[in-house]
């Protein structure tokens, strides 16, 4: 008896070191190691790249155990900048993502899937433009490690490629149906 009572509290101690392993990251914004970026067609000739400087979000990760991984993002759509003034307020009017009335589009994920040795699908809730739809990411696993300044840090890179008619917006063009989004993500362990 002595000895089922020891084994069970030796897997219990087990259990719980590797759940105790799982660490939550904040996403690091203010030193602008995080990206969320997009990509269009433009009239099938070439691709319009932008970015959302504006946006925040969480993650736990666990290396041991990727499947039990969780992420978070926000971002504002007001934020969106394509490096050219007159495209990002037609893109931010209501011809397209019409951020007046849809001023964040949040990612929740729902699943992770290891693909790899350091790959991932990661599926979530994608919600734009007012619509909430499952999207799945293809993720790469950068590293983890301490940073220069006294933290701990995990980065990845995550894309998919969105049609825009399931979230209720008409591309510009038969050619700009689908938007790619390129996400990198580097976050900093919270304490």
């Amino acid at each position: 008896m002595l000895k089922k009572t020891l084994a069970a509290l030796a897997i219990g101690s087990a259990l719980l070191s590797v759940q105790a392993m799982a660490a939550d990251y904040k996403i690091d914004k203010e030193g602008q190691h995080a990206f969320v970026d997009w990509k269009i067609s433009h009239l099938g000739y070439s691709f319009i790249h932008g970015t959302f400087k504006d946006f925040d979000g969480t993650f736990s990760w666990d290396s041991a155990k990727p499947e039990a991984s969780k992420i978070s993002v926000d971002v504002k759509t007001a934020s969106l900048w394509s490096n050219h003034a007159e495209r990002d307020k037609h893109i931010a009017s209501k011809d397209f993502l019409d951020v007046g009335k849809f001023a964040d589009a949040k990612f929740v994920s729902t699943a992770v899937k290891s693909t790899g040795e350091k790959t991932a699908d990661v599926t979530g809730d994608l919600t734009l433009h007012g619509v909430t739809k499952p999207v799945t990411f293809k993720a790469t696993f950068n590293g983890e490690g301490k940073d220069p300044w006294g933290g701990e840090r995990a980065g990845f890179n995550a894309k998919t490629t969105l049609n825009l008619n399931d979230f209720g917006i008409k591309g510009p063009g038969p050619t700009s149906q689908t938007a790619d989004l390129d996400i990198s993500l580097e976050g900093v362990k919270v304490k």
